[in-house]
């Protein structure tokens, strides 16, 4: 009951899905609380694919969360972003040989994300979506 979304997420996966781009989420949470987070968000609709905790062996910072994520999408993995809040995200991101960028909001300092492999810092889902043109997203 706590638990909120941040502000913008929705209008930053419009951005994304206005760009032609598609969302995965891949979280090692359950389906459920990946299903509660997304009605949260107001992002049900914008969410082409997702991986739980439940869908693989091991989860963050062991690469296999991205590795069903990019499989499902069917899409080369130099085409793919991971935006995380945890170092174990840029960690997986990069056993994957994916690009990510790191949000503060998790609670991480910048350099924890950086050192773990984050190529971008952004505050929030907000202060992303305000910098989107200029982002490794684009």
């Amino acid at each position: 009951p706590d638990v909120k979304a941040f502000p913008k997420v929705r209008e930053l996966f419009e951005r994304i899905k206005a760009d032609g781009k598609v969302a995965a989420l891949a979280s090692s949470s359950s389906k459920e609380e990946i299903n509660h987070c997304k009605k949260l968000a107001h992002i049900e609709d914008l969410v082409t694919t997702e991986v739980s905790g439940e869908d693989v062996e091991r989860s963050k910072p062991q690469p296999d969360l991205f590795a069903v994520a990019v499989q499902r999408l069917a899409t080369n993995s130099r085409n793919v972003l991971v935006v995380g809040d945890t170092p174990y995200d840029a960690e997986a991101a990069r056993k994957s040989h994916l690009r990510s960028v790191g949000v503060l909001c998790g609670g991480f300092a910048e350099q924890e994300l950086r050192e773990a492999g984050a190529i971008g810092i952004y505050r929030d889902p907000e202060d992303l979506l305000s910098s989107y043109d200029q982002s490794p997203i684009k």
